[in-house]
């Protein structure tokens, strides 16, 4: 994943209909090749006309909205905001996929949400709440502990000083193809393509913060 100006849409790792029968190729081709370009053609296009930014990260760009020219602060925390979040969408999902967490952010999840499934049904009623466009996260906060939020249209958990584990997007757009307006269904086939191996490598990632 390219992580610095000039932004690019790097390929799935996977096919298109690789999530099938779960999400369908269509919507998958479309959410990666056309919603998450178009991001990604803004991020571009706003920095081009500002290289003492285009060094930056776009974690940096993200967490560093408010200090950046007030002129292009909407435009990279929605466009930025858009690009951190399909990338870390695409990259947690996996057909076959584990059936549930494994190693350590199992027993964490256990650990804070009493099991298994009790995660689960918090965070679909999670995602069911967000009303519009967003996502849900599963994040760890800088007491190292495992949380379920919300954010609104493309804003990240990285504004809030949160680590990312994992996320649904549940704008119309990621489901509405195959799903129509039923986001439970949706929510429901996702459980399924969850690749639990690289979630506990994300949560890995901030093992020095959480232990």
């Amino acid at each position: 994943m390219n992580n610095h100006y000039k932004f690019v849409n790097t390929p799935l790792p996977y096919a298109y209909e690789a999530m099938e029968p779960y999400i369908d190729k269509k919507t998958m081709f479309l959410h990666h090749d056309k919603h998450l370009q178009n991001y990604i053609d803004n991020l571009n296009n706003t920095l081009n006309k500002y290289p003492e930014f285009q060094c930056w990260t776009l974690e940096q760009l993200i967490i560093n909205v408010p200090y950046l020219p007030k002129e292009i602060q909407t435009n990279i925390k929605n466009n930025g905001g858009g690009v951190f979040n399909h990338q870390f969408y695409f990259s947690n999902l996996a057909n076959p996929a584990p059936l549930q967490p494994n190693g350590i952010l199992d027993q964490s999840i256990k650990n804070k949400f009493g099991s298994y499934l009790s995660f689960q049904n918090q965070f679909k009623t999670a995602a069911l709440s967000v009303f519009g466009s967003g996502y849900a996260w599963l994040v760890v906060n800088a007491a190292g502990q495992l949380c379920i939020i919300t954010t609104q249209n493309q804003d990240t958990p990285l504004e809030m000083n949160l680590f990312p584990i994992l996320n649904i997007d549940v704008w119309e757009h990621a489901y509405y193809l195959k799903h129509y307006n039923l986001r439970a269904d949706y929510i429901d086939d996702w459980f399924h393509i969850i690749n639990w191996d690289q979630v506990n490598q994300n949560y890995m990632r901030y093992f020095p913060c959480v232990f």
